[in-house]
């Protein structure tokens, strides 16, 4: 009998075991991962040079990857904080996967790491289906985006546990509708917190970097509903593509 197999989930069902695997042995380490996502250009990088240079003040282990389609241009960047930085070249592949994340971690992550940040490449479309094994997803839209972005990539913000708004200290000279932006935020992912930040100025990145720090802490996280959809979704499709088997079904071994 012949049975159609939507490839994609299966790919995305492997990602998903590994991404298991990765944030157990992370967790095992007492490493909190921040998986960033964003448009490109939204500042992404420029957030991620000041909180690893203010972790690093307070005495907080840090290190970062960041991933790119070519150049190591952010890396750079970023390893003048001091903080252990490690580039990623996807050679053209849009987004991170857990395997792929996990083989970069192995052996070059420094022991004791509190918090690891992960800085997806620039896209918000491939990279929201990817769980890379974070503590949390943090989603950021820039005030030069518009306030209608969390409207027009409904998954992005709509599985993220924190939102950032960037650049906020040109947001009067772009017309940013703030409101609007909260508003839309919250229609996609009801709950979710909403900070403003501007790297420039440092506005809002000391409260961000609490926010992170309570999280590694413990302290509860949010949980988007649209998370547990999905969720339940892979596990619906995961019952009917392996419905009837002849030989059981064995997980992929996960990468060490």
């Amino acid at each position: 009998m012949c049975r159609v197999v939507d490839l994609r989930q299966a790919v995305l069902a492997k990602n998903d075991e590994r991404a298991v695997g990765l944030r157990g042995r992370l967790a095992e380490h007492g490493t909190v991962a921040l998986n960033l996502m964003s448009s490109p250009g939204s500042g992404k990088t420029a957030l991620l040079e000041v909180l690893l240079e203010r972790a690093l003040e307070r005495g907080v282990t840090a290190a970062a990857v960041t991933a790119d389609l070519a150049t190591e241009n952010d890396a750079r960047r970023l390893a003048a904080s001091g903080a252990p930085v490690k580039q990623v070249l996807t050679d053209g592949l849009c987004h991170l996967e857990a395997g792929m994340l996990s083989r970069h971690l192995d052996g070059w992550l420094p022991e004791g790491t509190r918090l690891l940040f992960v800085e997806n490449v620039g896209n918000l479309v491939c990279p929201a289906s990817y769980d890379l094994g974070e503590t949390s997803r943090i989603v950021l839209g820039s005030v030069t985006e518009g306030e209608d972005k969390p409207l027009k990539y409904p998954s992005a913000f709509g599985l993220a546990n924190l939102v950032v708004i960037t650049k906020t200290d040109i947001a009067e000279a772009v017309e940013f509708d703030g409101p609007a932006f909260h508003r839309h935020v919250q229609q996609v992912n009801p709950g979710v917190p909403v900070l403003e930040t501007s790297a420039r100025t440092g506005a809002g990145m000391d409260g961000l970097l609490d926010l992170l720090l309570e999280a590694a802490d413990g302290a509860p996280v949010h949980q988007p509903a649209l998370a547990h959809q999905h969720q339940q979704h892979m596990h619906n499709h995961d019952e009917a593509a392996h419905d009837g088997d002849e030989e059981p079904h064995h997980p992929a071994a996960v990468p060490t």
